[in-house]
């Protein structure tokens, strides 16, 4: 009861702080590699009452695959994927030269469980990555760069040719 409640406050004290309109990338990307499931729960929040953009319906696609994490039942955690996975799959197919999210599909397809079979596009995700790198905006390029000081598919050399 008291979690709950202590939830509840926090969610008002952070909604209270946020504004309405475009969601801001290093705020998204801390959130994201937080590894905390109640920082997740408050930007899927956040991106549910901010208005439908592809970058939101991305961004909420890969925070589900990511919240799917923290499921304990085999069966929700692959529902939860599922579903994050189609949101951000329907916005590469609509959005294919948007590098942002093909990067998204790349650390989540690094990290997501073999069983899961979500692997299949780390070469053609890398490749536009790379291409668009040196045009993309400075927050995104410094997430990128920092991800690739620990990535088995994409590292720093290949972000500097």
């Amino acid at each position: 009861m008291k979690r709950n409640i202590c939830f509840l406050l926090i969610n008002l004290i952070v909604f209270s702080s946020f504004t309405f309109g475009k969601i801001d990338k290093a705020e998204y990307y801390k959130a994201l590699s937080s590894g905390s499931e109640a920082t997740i729960d408050l930007m899927i929040q956040k991106l549910e009452i901010d208005s439908e953009t592809p970058m939101n319906r991305a961004y909420k696609g890969t925070l589900l695959m990511k919240k799917a994490g923290f499921i304990k039942v085999a069966s929700g955690k692959v529902k939860l994927f599922k579903k994050g996975a189609g949101l951000l799959e329907d916005e590469i197919k609509k959005n294919t030269e948007n590098a942002e999210f093909r990067f998204l599909r790349l650390s989540v397809q690094e990290h997501a469980p073999g069983i899961l079979k979500y692997n299949k596009n780390f070469d053609e995700d890398k490749a536009a990555v790379i291409k668009a790198y040196p045009k993309l905006d400075p927050t995104l390029k410094s997430v990128i760069s920092t991800y690739a000081g620990s990535s088995k598919i994409i590292k720093l050399s290949d972000l500097n040719k």
